[in-house]
């Protein structure tokens, strides 16, 4: 269905530009014998005070996040209440054998996460890189990110982030958490670490909004967090779920509304890391 009144394309970064964490997450709680989604359950549940969420909204430096971190995810106590009651809701079988102790190494988890979710998705790079072509949108991106803890690449600033150039390495951040080509690609980018707000937050989408000129029914919204998306649609916006593997039939979706060509075709699920070897063109960048 053609949707004329839109204005603006608004999407989320990791799952959607980028390849999602939650595959490193995934591999983990594997390694670990832990149930599916244990771990994301746990990172969630903790709510606005946990660590993941104060790190998002910049409120916390790395290494004070990595030791949060592991102790939030190390908490089996309140983990295994949180998966059962998970468990419950999405009436999944309550039998998976919950652990008894956990140590998670924060650090060890977060730098999986960061080097998993460093490649670009093809499909979507494209599609936006047509619509910035087209002229006829502005391309926004809401990031629940961590762009606020490393202002620029020079030693002055890495120094005053408390953060070495062999740490930035370990985590694939030579360029920054939020690299400058991934910023080139929109008109507007919102970090949740810099405005200080994080989605679900709706004040977090309202802000970028007002920001970029737009009132929320003149946007459409791409992201992989049924959460997230929610919170769009109450708002009035269009919203388009990305799950892992389905950046192609997001970017269907958008050429129908939008009425325009944005695919490119037999690139498999998308996700493209520099210099990867896999039968498909690496990620150009035009912009």
């Amino acid at each position: 269905m053609l949707l004329p009144h839109i204005k603006a394309i608004m999407f989320d970064i990791g799952g959607v530009v980028l390849k999602s964490p939650f595959v490193a997450i995934a591999e983990y709680e594997r390694e670990k014998n832990l149930p599916p989604n244990y771990l994301n359950v746990s990172i969630a549940s903790r709510g606005p005070s946990g660590a993941w969420q104060r790190f998002e909204r910049g409120e916390i430096p790395l290494h004070e996040f990595y030791a949060a971190f592991s102790k939030d995810l190390s908490n089996v106590e309140n983990g295994n209440e949180w998966y059962s009651r998970y468990c419950l809701r999405k009436g999944l079988n309550d039998e998976a054998e919950l652990p008894a102790y956990l140590d998670i190494d924060g650090r060890d988890l977060f730098g999986r996460m960061m080097r998993t979710g460093a490649s670009y998705d093809v499909h979507i790079v494209t599609a936006i890189q047509r619509l910035r072509e087209a002229g006829k949108w502005r391309i926004i991106a809401l990031t629940n990110n961590f762009g606020a803890h490393i202002i620029g690449t020079a030693p002055v600033a890495l120094s005053a982030a408390g953060i070495s150039e062999s740490e930035l390495r370990y985590l694939g951040w030579q360029d920054g958490p939020v690299p400058s080509r991934l910023r080139a690609l929109f008109h507007h980018f919102f970090d949740s670490s810099e405005v200080g707000l994080r989605k679900p937050d709706p004040e977090f989408y309202l802000h970028a909004c007002q920001e970029s000129g737009m009132h929320p029914h003149e946007v459409i919204f791409l992201d992989d967090i049924g959460s997230n998306l929610k919170t769009a649609k109450d708002l009035g916006m269009v919203t388009i779920h990305v799950p892992i593997g389905g950046t192609r039939e997001a970017v269907r979706q958008l050429e129908e509304m939008l009425g325009v060509e944005l695919a490119v075709s037999n690139q498999g699920d998308g996700h493209k890391g520099d210099g990867e070897e896999d039968g498909s063109d690496p990620v150009k960048f035009k912009l």
